[in-house]
């Protein structure tokens, strides 16, 4: 079973928080995790003069006992740890934006989460980095790869490489 996280920051140091919540990670993978480069992105849905995004996608499996409920609590306390405030403008700048992307083939819909993530295929931002660690993933609803749903998508939204991190095992 994969899981697989959404990671941006576009506040304070987003580089240096973005590598620190991949260490953190860690801890819910039963084996190695496999990183995204990390990628500069332009914001989307943000309010006006909302700077770029660091944005990452970490894949994993889950250790045993782990539940798609259980890891979505443990990344909203990393994103309270990190700094990130509760929100009071829907996508304000954050420190630190950690996103449950799919959890395997789970499916959630209720007013605390969606699974598969609703919005991720649409967005660049995501897939890019996405397509590094899992490119032969069947998104969850779709008959498609990771690598498909990319090829499908605009390329309105700017994505730059900006440092090639190591996809490790």
């Amino acid at each position: 079973m994969l899981i697989l996280i959404g990671i941006g920051s576009n506040r304070g140091e987003s580089i240096h928080l973005v590598r620190q919540s991949i260490d953190r990670l860690r801890s819910f993978a039963h084996g190695g995790l496999r990183q995204s480069s990390l990628w500069r992105t332009s914001p989307v849905d943000c309010p006006p003069d909302s700077g770029d995004f660091i944005n990452a996608v970490v894949a994993f499996e889950p250790r045993p006992g782990l539940t798609p409920e259980t890891l979505l609590s443990a990344l909203k306390q990393l994103e309270r740890e990190f700094g990130r405030p509760e929100p009071s403008i829907r996508n304000a700048p954050r420190e630190l934006d950690l996103d449950l992307l799919v959890f395997g083939d789970e499916r959630r819909e209720s007013p605390e989460f969606m699974l598969p993530h609703p919005r991720a295929t649409e967005r660049r931002f995501v897939m890019v980095p996405a397509a590094e660690v899992a490119p032969e993933f069947c998104w969850p609803d779709t008959n498609a790869t990771i690598a498909e749903l990319l090829a499908q998508l605009d390329d309105r939204e700017r994505v730059e490489q900006l440092v090639a991190g190591p996809i490790e095992p």
